[in-house]
């Protein structure tokens, strides 16, 4: 049935066009005789075609185009007197007697707008007569198009000032008189509009109401245009200036506007007001405007209507600071915040996500007109708490996106989370949300922070902030692990050990109560029952952590499962704070309470290495016990130095087991070990021979590595634990030989036991790497590495390189040869240099 409506309205309009064009040519030929009888006959029926009722909107606009080019023609003809003979006057009367009364007033407007244009009579008295005529059509669509032609060709015709046609004081009113009453009248035919149904339609009353209905809504959405170009020609009268429009036009568009009781026209004509009238005029009437959004209907979408007038309010402001003043003194604000308060106490309908929605467009406006009012954004936020009380955690798409926009928009603003965290209604606003939505909002916060760069450097800064992301950090009411996704679980772990690196104050004193009140937290009752309450296998770069539901967390598993990423610079920041402030304040810093010393920072560094130990994460601990230990001897702590690397070598014994984190961490241990220099002969003797085993040649944590390579590589690593090339500092040669002597013997026993197992040897990397120690600590000045000795090596490299037995290796190849260069540079430098390599043959 809709496609058989569908062909009809196509063939109606057919009929219409071929009607107009054939009356047409017959006012045309009577047009060029100059004959006004004929050419009035002809063109009141060329205009009868507009009589239809069967088509649409769009189909009749169409037909309505072809008589509206046709009368412009017509009208050219009437402004020539000469060619037809009759007065202006005579002819305004002559086309009322038109039989029908639709094509009369169409030929009524078109001589009217000549007969203003004439000036015979005041425009005002002209238009006046027109718009009170038109109403003799009441069909809705042949209504509103025969005044949308009356204000097509009065347009440029009003009393307006500075016009032509300028009448006396009151000429701007007129004119707004003439166009109101006109936005009225169309109005109410457009409103109308809803309880006609046509033949066009292709529906009948069988087909239910719904149908009906969505039809109709949208044949009168073709045509709200037409209706709304009278609020832009109100707009554009220079007559119009705030008194008018405060005193008149707008309360008498607000009335027509509550009384029409129709969603559609609201919704638009609202949108009109705010989108066509100046910003100024918002402003200072901004209290009536919002007086008639709670009188509007139910189903009105009013969020959006008012979230467009704060939009153009918020870039008012933003055009110039000297619009400012304005906003405080009309107390914008204000008006704003119990406007949406009254919509949403008269909307009881209105969903959470609307109402929240209006919530986050007064805030953007708040941070755009009053950025330094903390206390509007707190109140906005307070508003939020309080439609939110009561009802369940926000679960729905749109409603927790909204409230994600809410709480972001202060942070964006201000670039500065501390800022928000003075905010008291903020964290209840977060409350509101779901597990999901918490987290997510969580991150934003971290983002935030770690974009800005925003340092938190109070303990009542962290404990709000750790509050807003205990989404992150405590149990997620019994989620299971399978339910989990692990890589967004280590992305948000990871993002709050992060976090950890921006917890900085300058005051020694204050960074103490920070790092307590973080380690306090981390064991507190609640968060460690969060930590219980998952089921978590969780992976990252420095730790696993494996928990079992059911099973009791301990503390140090939830300080590894926060903070293990980044406890290693985290505790550097803490170490370098103490080189940096406890050692230029000799160790103490006098507080109210307790004193920052060295001693309680360590204690502190001490606790956390522990926890972390045991998540097991024993090679990190490891590293941060050397750490800690240099961080001692930054500041002359020798006890507190010794006992980091006593704990340090008891981690590498008992917990350090795969064979690849032996050889990094007794590298480790060796490079921190030389760099020490606040340790007494006693405690350095006593720390190397644990590394070393110089006096039984037994080498206890060297010499126990799996591999020989490995071995022999940490052997001649120790060497230089007794040559130290600074001032005052040890050097011991015969050590230092021993240790190599060593490394060749475990290299030679290497390339023995490759023999034995493959029938050829292996490479001569080692010995290419020994030889290049026996340079360093010849040319150092070492006087137990004669050139003797290098030359003996070099010649057991070049012998082992040309054994059938041997197996080629480029890379080792290229790496004794580079070293030969080195050799001969330094015998070409000539002086003590090159007399010091000239006995070494090569």
């Amino acid at each position: 049935m809709i496609l058989a409506g569908i062909e009809d309205e196509d063939k109606w309009l057919a009929e219409g066009i071929a009607g107009i064009q054939h009356n047409a040519f017959y006012m045309h030929r009577a047009l060029d005789a100059n004959n006004l009888r004929d050419a009035l006959k002809c063109s009141a029926l060329m205009l009868s075609e507009l009589r239809t009722s069967k088509l649409s909107p769009h189909k009749y606009y169409d037909l309505y185009m072809r008589a509206f080019d046709e009368l412009r023609k017509l009208e050219m003809f009437f402004k020539d007197e000469s060619r037809h003979g009759v007065s202006i006057v005579d002819l305004y009367e002559l086309v009322q007697h038109a039989g029908n009364i639709l094509p009369r007033l169409y030929l009524l407007c078109t001589v009217g707008s000549v007969y203003i244009k004439s000036k015979e009579a005041p425009a005002k008295d002209a238009l006046k007569d027109l718009v009170e005529m038109c109403r003799g059509v009441q069909n809705p669509i042949r209504g509103l198009f025969l005044r949308s032609y009356l204000a097509q060709v009065s347009r440029d015709k009003l009393p307006n000032l500075g016009s032509e046609y300028e009448g006396g004081e009151d000429t701007a009113m007129d004119a707004v008189e003439f166009v109101l009453q006109n936005f009225t009248e169309m109005n109410k035919l457009w409103v109308r509009m809803q309880h006609q149904l046509r033949p066009s339609t292709g529906l009948s009353r069988l087909q239910g109401p719904v149908r009906i209905r969505e039809k109709l809504e949208k044949e009168r959405n073709e045509l709200r245009d037409l209706v709304g170009k009278n609020l832009h020609v109100l707009s554009q009268i220079e007559g119009v200036n705030l008194e008018i429009y405060r005193d008149t036009v707008l309360p008498r568009v607000l009335e027509q506007i509550v009384n029409c009781k129709d969603e559609l026209a609201q919704y638009y004509l609202m949108d009109c007001i705010i989108q066509v009238f100046p910003d100024e005029y918002h402003l200072q009437t901004l209290e009536t405007l919002l007086g008639a959004c709670p009188q509007l209907q139910p189903t009105v979408d009013i969020k959006t209507v008012l979230s467009r007038l704060m939009e153009r309010l918020s870039n008012y402001a933003a055009s110039s600071p000297d619009v400012l003043p304005e906003f405080l003194q009309v107390e914008a604000f204000a008006k704003l915040s119990s406007a949406i308060g009254k919509v949403i106490e008269a909307q009881v309908d209105m969903p959470i996500v609307g109402a929240v929605t209006l919530y986050v467009s007064l805030l953007t406006f708040t941070l755009h007109v009053h950025p330094e009012r903390l206390d509007y954004v707190d109140q906005v936020l307070g508003a939020c708490v309080k439609l939110l009380f009561g009802k369940p955690k926000l679960n729905e798409g749109r409603a927790t996106k909204q409230i994600v926009a809410l709480l972001s928009a202060p942070l964006e603003k201000y670039n500065d989370i501390v800022t928000a965290l003075t905010l008291s209604n903020y964290p209840r606003v977060m409350d509101c949300l779901d597990d999901e939505t918490n987290k997510v909002m969580a991150m934003v916060i971290i983002q935030s922070i770690m974009k800005n760069n925003t340092c938190i450097s109070t303990a009542d800064q962290i404990e709000v902030l750790f509050e807003l992301l205990k989404g992150l950090i405590k149990g997620l009411d019994g989620t299971a692990a399978d339910e989990l996704d692990e890589e967004d679980f280590s992305e948000e772990q990871n993002s709050v050990a992060r976090l950890i690196h921006m917890l900085y104050n300058d005051d020694s004193e204050e960074m103490l109560k920070v790092s307590y009140w973080f380690r306090d937290y981390l064991h507190c009752e609640e968060a460690y029952n969060g930590w219980r309450a998952n089921a978590i296998t969780f992976y990252s770069s420095s730790s696993h952590i494996l928990c079992t539901q059911g099973t009791f967390l301990p503390f140090a598993d939830a300080v590894g499962l926060i903070s293990s990423l980044s406890m290693y610079a985290c505790l550097e920041q803490a170490c370098q704070i103490l080189v940096r402030k406890l050692q230029a304040q000799d160790g103490n810093v006098v507080g109210e309470e307790e004193p920052a010393t060295p001693k309680k920072i360590f204690q502190l560094l001490n606790e956390t290495i522990e926890a972390l130990s045991s998540v097991p994460s024993p090679e990190l601990a490891l590293r941060l016990y050397l750490q800690c230990a240099q961080a001692a001897n930054d500041c002359d702590l020798e006890p507190v130095a010794y006992e980091f690397f006593t704990q340090a070598f008891i981690l590498y014994e008992e917990e350090v087991v795969d064979s690849k984190a032996q050889v990094t961490a007794m590298h480790l241990i060796i490079g921190a070990l030389q760099r020490m220099n606040v340790l007494g002969v006693e405690n350095r003797d006593t720390l190397t021979h644990k590394a070393t085993g110089v006096i039984v040649l037994a080498y206890p944590y060297s010499a126990k590595l799996l591999k020989r390579p490995d071995q022999c590589r940490a052997v001649y690593a120790c060497s230089h634990l007794f040559w130290v090339d600074e001032k005052d500092g040890i050097k011991d040669g015969e050590r230092v030989l021993l240790c190599l002597k060593r490394a060749l013997r475990i290299a030679n026993a290497a390339q023995q036991m490759a023999n034995a197992v493959s029938g050829t040897s292996g490479p001569v990397t080692l010995f290419v790497e020994i030889l290049n120690k026996y340079l360093y600590f010849f040319e150092k000045g070492n006087p137990q590495v004669t050139s003797a000795a290098i030359q003996g090596l070099v010649e057991l490299i070049t012998n082992e390189m040309q054994s059938d037995s041997t197996t080629p290796d480029p890379a080792s190849e290229a790496f004794f040869a580079s070293t030969i260069r080195y050799i001969q540079f330094q015998k070409q430098k000539g002086g003590g240099v090159g007399e010091k390599f000239g006995p070494i043959k090569v």
